[in-house]
């Protein structure tokens, strides 16, 4: 069990519930295989913990954004593969090589550089090619009327790299309307294309992975090698209320905490934090909040009826929202008093806030709440915590 005594704001992770948010995902995607995307953190869950709870679960690849991510992992005693997303400067490709680290491809001219430092230092470095077909951001342009084929093909037939696989990105899977979805469908078409042009000049083009999260509930099962959720085996989305082509049964695996550190009465016409945004009609009971915009509570739902709760009830935050603290009209809560503790995203009682209301009061999606949660908010993982109330 969780004590909670020393404790200012902290989130709790059920990373017990993560094998069954795997399962669901497997439902959908049927023999494609599951690549954990464990990067930022695991989107602020806890890269180590995630990574770990998703090996139990029979995940057995695992994604990042950087470098630093991955030697995280490594060091974290990981011995999975593991891509990197993002860039990895070629002053670093040593460290690549000597921890056994998949690279993204981004480039030809990236490509060129990996195969000439390879061959410079007698070795091959690992990747998958990063294939564009729409997201324009990185890989090989693969899109109409700007297709590098040439050079893809000449990227495999580089000797310092072993080319593991290729993989694209969707930028629109979360959208159904027509637009989107004819672009999404012809991203794979194009991704298809460009592995039937590897195979047809004699290479095997390795791993295929494109779909993301949405791509996991939207296209399910496409039949390529890996799939490559986020927030999904987390048991959210981006955002609840866009509509999606499946009904999975997640578990959301993060609750977020904090204390009462004090209750006072204002009297009517007084005023609560900076601005003097909220002013007592009457007199109202207030209750400070040990957490703010410095622990990730989002500044912008200030004063927006954000609702928290506190001993089961649901209270509203008023005022605006400080670095460190802010604050809670319980009038009407006799029972609530100082060290009680405050439920921000979590259940209490029979009563759910979600990670969702936050977000949408933030005009942001959950990634970045999720990620925005700063790193003096303690993680717990209740699973390893229950272990080792086991082992006592």
């Amino acid at each position: 069990m969780l004590k909670t005594d020393g404790l200012r704001c902290w989130a709790q992770i059920d990373t017990d519930a993560i094998a069954h948010n795997v399962k669901e995902i497997q439902k959908l995607v049927g023999d494609t295989k599951v690549m954990g995307i464990v990067k930022a953190n695991a989107y602020g869950h806890g890269a180590l913990a995630c990574t770990k709870a998703l090996q139990k679960a029979g995940v057995d690849y695992f994604g990042v954004a950087c470098l630093q991510e991955a030697i995280e992992l490594r060091e974290g005693n990981i011995k999975d593969p593991i891509l990197i997303l993002g860039y990895t400067p070629p002053t670093c490709f040593e460290i690549l090589d000597q921890l056994d680290l998949h690279q993204s491809i981004l480039s030809y001219d990236y490509a060129k550089k990996m195969n000439e430092w390879a061959l410079e230092n007698h070795t091959k470095l690992k990747g998958h090619v990063k294939l564009d077909t729409g997201m324009n951001r990185t890989g090989f342009l693969y899109q109409d009327g700007a297709k590098e084929k040439e050079e893809l093909l000449d990227t495999w037939n580089m000797p310092g790299l072993q080319i593991d696989g290729i993989f694209s990105h969707f930028p629109v899977s979360d959208d159904l309307e027509k637009d989107s979805a004819d672009f999404t469908r012809h991203q794979m078409d194009l991704f298809d294309e460009a592995i039937e042009e590897i195979k047809k000049a004699g290479y095997h083009p390795g791993l295929r992975h494109i779909q993301n999260s949405y791509g996991i509930l939207n296209y399910q099962d496409r039949g390529y090698d890996y799939c490559r959720p986020g927030l999904l085996y987390m048991g959210v989305t981006s955002d609840d209320s866009v509509p999606v082509l499946s009904n999975p049964d997640f578990i959301p695996i993060l609750s977020l905490k904090a204390k009462v550190s004090m209750v006072k009465t204002i009297p009517q016409g007084a005023t609560v934090s900076y601005g003097r945004h909220f002013k007592a009609k009457k007199p109202t009971k207030i209750a400070s909040l040990t957490i703010g915009y410095a622990d990730g509570l989002p500044r912008i739902c200030s004063n927006q009826d954000l609702k928290v709760l506190i001993r089961g009830h649901l209270v509203p935050i008023v005022g605006n929202i400080c670095m460190d603290q802010c604050m809670a009209d319980i009038s009407g809560f006799d029972d609530i008093k100082e060290g009680d503790i405050v439920t921000l995203i979590g259940e209490d009682q029979g009563t759910t806030v979600t990670l969702d209301t936050i977000t949408r009061l933030a005009h942001t999606i959950n990634n970045e709440t999720l990620t925005s949660i700063t790193s003096r908010v303690e993680r717990f993982d209740l699973a390893a915590l229950n272990d080792q109330e086991k082992d006592i």
